[in-house]
């Protein structure tokens, strides 16, 4: 009932933002601490991730006074923004306690995501920056890209204390085609590229998102590739090849050669093999296999891999192969099937309706 009453309340201000989510990271693993310089080229895209917040007087002076919406999971909570707690959502309580906000103040929002949890597109990144950027819109003291950048990497190392590379904050809040260099953990330098219309656009034709069919929930592979690599083991040469694709991609993208930036893909793709066989699962093999099969040029499991999440697919120039490749893929079943998706130039917005 107190969800309910709120909503009846006259909210004084409605404020919106939205951040892109991520995909096809070349170079991916190399913007992290144990990298220790590294190279990203990122795509931005669209559906958004979409945040609401209406503002309301606090006239009860209540402590918890942030209501939070997670329309995905069909939850509702109240949140205390000076003393955030470890549930429910302590990711997104993290978030709200990092813009101190206004005592008279009481908040509802709503957190939409247009694909499924967990499926590797930077999402958490994307929710991070968008909550963040409509929090501080709110405040009227809109922060640059760059603090939102670093808050949100803020808040999943420090707040978190998980690990995270800098990549997916960055293409959450710029859009585009970033490429990105992190010459000092976490600092890095963004180049936001500009392609030419007809390689943009063909690109955002031939582009697929295939959803494979559960959350990423590899979290247990991903800490063994991590001590691995600090030990600089065999893996290490892997990684040192990975950081030079992203300048190789950005090259082809900039010539307008997508042949050529398909090849980047599946190279990156079969080095998260080599760093370990498990970020590279039998489902995505699957539909690896359907992409060969109807001469795909590339491909590449999204983030840094391993069971479940998503896998971006750079089809055939020809659309009748393509339309053919995507019926396949849905065929496949095991609720793998493609997900809308179109390339995003914007990154991050904030407006008051």
């Amino acid at each position: 009932m107190k969800a309910a009453s709120s909503r009846m309340e006259r909210y004084a201000r409605l404020v919106h933002a939205r951040s892109p989510l991520r995909v096809n990271d070349i170079g991916g693993w190399t913007d992290t601490w144990f990298a220790e310089e590294g190279w990203v080229l990122n795509l931005a895209i669209a559906p958004p991730v979409e945040v609401q917040i209406k503002a309301f007087e606090n006239k009860e002076n209540r402590k918890k006074r942030v209501l939070v919406h997670t329309e995905n999971y069909g939850e509702s909570f109240w949140v205390n923004p000076e003393k955030p707690s470890r549930s429910p959502h302590p990711f997104l309580q993290h978030i709200i306690a990092r813009i101190p906000l206004p005592e008279h103040l009481k908040l509802e929002i709503n957190l939409f995501s247009p694909v499924p949890a967990g499926i590797s597109t930077g999402t958490s990144a994307s929710v991070c920056v968008a909550l963040l950027g409509a929090l501080s819109f709110l405040k009227e003291k809109s922060l640059a890209l760059k603090e939102i950048v670093s808050l949100a990497h803020r808040v999943e190392t420090e707040d978190l204390k998980q690990q995270s590379g800098v990549q997916d904050q960055i293409c959450a809040a710029y859009g585009g085609v970033c490429f990105i260099h992190m010459y000092r953990y976490p600092r890095a330098r963004v180049e936001k590229m500009l392609l030419e219309p007809r390689v943009w656009e063909e690109l955002d034709r031939r582009l697929s998102l295939v959803y494979l069919g559960k959350p990423h929930l590899s979290s247990a592979i991903h800490e063994q590739v991590i001590a691995r690599l600090e030990k600089k083991g065999p893996e290490w040469q892997t990684l040192e090849r990975m950081k030079q694709l992203p300048l190789t991609a950005k090259a082809h993208l900039l010539d307008g050669d997508l042949e050529s930036y398909g090849e980047v893909m599946v190279e990156n793709n079969e080095c998260q093999r080599s760093l370990f066989g498990g970020l590279v699962s039998k489902e995505a093999d699957a539909v690896i296999a359907v992409a060969k099969k109807h001469k795909a040029p590339g491909w590449k499991v999204n983030g840094a891999g391993g069971k479940g999440g998503s896998l971006v697919i750079l089809a055939n120039k020809d659309d009748g192969l393509k339309r053919r490749m995507l019926q396949e893929i849905v065929a496949l079943g095991k609720g793998i099937r493609p997900l809308s998706a179109s390339l995003s130039s914007t990154g991050l917005e904030a407006w008051e309706v």
